[in-house]
């Protein structure tokens, strides 16, 4: 996935404006991050982080290495790594202060020998091997379901990785539960020749690997900046007055969204206000039912068991009829609140009455002319031409060799005699017989 302005290549490299990946649309890495350190002078450079984030597969998944060598990557090069047997190639995704900051979020030790190095700057052959291999991973997708299938295993192939140099795969799978996959690697080996990795992941995981467009138009909150994945359950939504819709609550990974934690500390620090007993009211006419909680505006909203009218109370005036309440006193009336909303007043537009407006006979009359042109239209299309060479005359239709005068004649009504008797005199009037 890259963006118009850089003109990401398909191996993950920019080629277009030498953003190195740092573009501000951040389609050139789908967990693009902005090194803001980058340009800050230290007065130590020796104690600079030397380790780096190297991202794969576009952000799909990142990891931490050592830099050894005397270079200093920027965000976007393409690197030779050091890999299971033999290397690998990814994308420099951070370097410098953050690092530190990430390997302290993930508990990674920074002098951890674990650590594996960075072994140069890919060079074309390395990108090539790579480009060769990645090649492979759809069909070795599809051929890894279909074992998994014969084999009867309850799970869900997500992804294949492939090394650079081809000789290991990492299997994504999504499982329930525990699954014995040992027959299932050794027919993976034997089928791919490759080393073999299996790794489970959830479903909001897979979500991210696959990305896509959510409810709100834009792209997945896990495929773009979320990593950590905290439990959500329907008590967020209770919390902030949503309805219960198993349909509109889930996401795309068929969870519960993990946008419903975004506000829920906003949403429980503003419930503290609000008393907690005062579902209903005692009133002297009824009792009032709570219906829904303003938290932005402190009010609650009440209906009568006698009538659908909604009532806006304050938070002071329900705490105050609670009290009475438990004093035995029943109110009279229910003391509401004057609800100023800051939407605009919508103006109903004027609609005009146009009919009669129109007349019928208009339209007839555009209607009649429109069809008496097509008609002509198609007459002159049928009539076949009649154009002759110059000193020839044209014949009339049918091909009878007749003069101008039966071509004439022909068309009019009666008998041939009656036609010529009313074919008007030629040559200016004429006198009438002599008698």
């Amino acid at each position: 996935m890259g963006c118009g302005s850089c003109g990401t290549s398909k191996d993950g490299a920019p080629s277009g404006c030498q953003s190195h990946g740092n573009c501000s649309s951040g389609g050139c890495n789908r967990m693009n991050v902005h090194d803001w350190l980058a340009n800050l002078p230290f007065s130590d450079p020796e104690s600079s982080c030397r380790i780096v984030e190297i991202s794969f597969n576009n952000g799909s998944r990142k990891d931490y290495f050592r830099n050894t060598t005397v270079h200093y990557f920027e965000k976007g090069q393409m690197v030779a790594l050091e890999g299971s047997g033999g290397f690998d190639v990814g994308m420099v995704n951070l370097t410098g202060e953050l690092v530190r900051l990430q390997l302290k979020k993930n508990n990674i030790d920074e002098k951890s020998p674990e650590i594996k190095k960075i072994l140069r700057k890919a060079t074309d052959q390395d990108i090539a091997k790579m480009m060769e291999t990645k090649a492979r991973e759809p069909q070795m997708l599809i051929r890894s379901r279909a074992i998994a299938r014969q084999l009867k295993l309850e799970l869900k192939m997500a992804e294949v990785e492939v090394q650079a140099d081809g000789k290991k795969a990492t299997y994504f799978y999504i499982a329930d539960d525990r699954v014995d996959f040992r027959e299932l690697i050794k027919l993976y080996a034997g089928e791919f020749k490759v080393k073999v990795e299996m790794r489970q992941i959830g479903a909001r995981q897979e979500a991210g690997k696959v990305g896509g467009i959510g409810s709100c138009g834009r792209e997945l909150c896990c495929s773009t900046w979320l990593t950590d994945f905290k439990s959500v359950n329907t008590n967020a939504a209770r919390y902030q007055n949503l309805s219960i819709n198993q349909t509109k609550l889930s996401g795309q990974c068929g969870r519960l969204k993990c946008c419903l934690n975004y506000e829920l500390d906003t949403y429980l620090d503003a419930l503290q206000f609000f008393p907690n007993d005062a579902d209903t009211l005692e009133m002297a006419r009824g009792r009032a039912f709570l219906i829904k909680k303003d938290i932005f505006k402190n009010i609650m909203w009440y209906t009568m068991s006698d009538s659908s009218k909604h009532y806006p109370l304050s938070i002071e005036t329900v705490k105050r009829i609670k009290a009475q309440n438990k004093q035995g006193v029943k109110p009279e009336e229910l003391e509401t609140v004057e609800v100023i909303t800051g939407k605009p007043k919508e103006v109903e537009p004027e609609y005009a009455d146009l009919v009669g407006q129109i007349s019928l006979k208009s339209l007839e009359k555009t209607t009649r002319k429109r069809r008496d042109k097509e008609r002509g239209q198609q007459i002159r299309q049928q009539r076949p031409s009649q154009e002759g060479t110059p000193g020839q005359q044209r014949q009339p239709l049918g091909g009878n060799s007749r003069g101008p005068q039966q071509a004439f004649n022909r068309n009019r009504p009666g008998p041939p005699q009656q036609r010529n008797q009313q074919r008007p005199p030629q040559g200016g009037p004429q006198k009438p017989p002599s008698k």
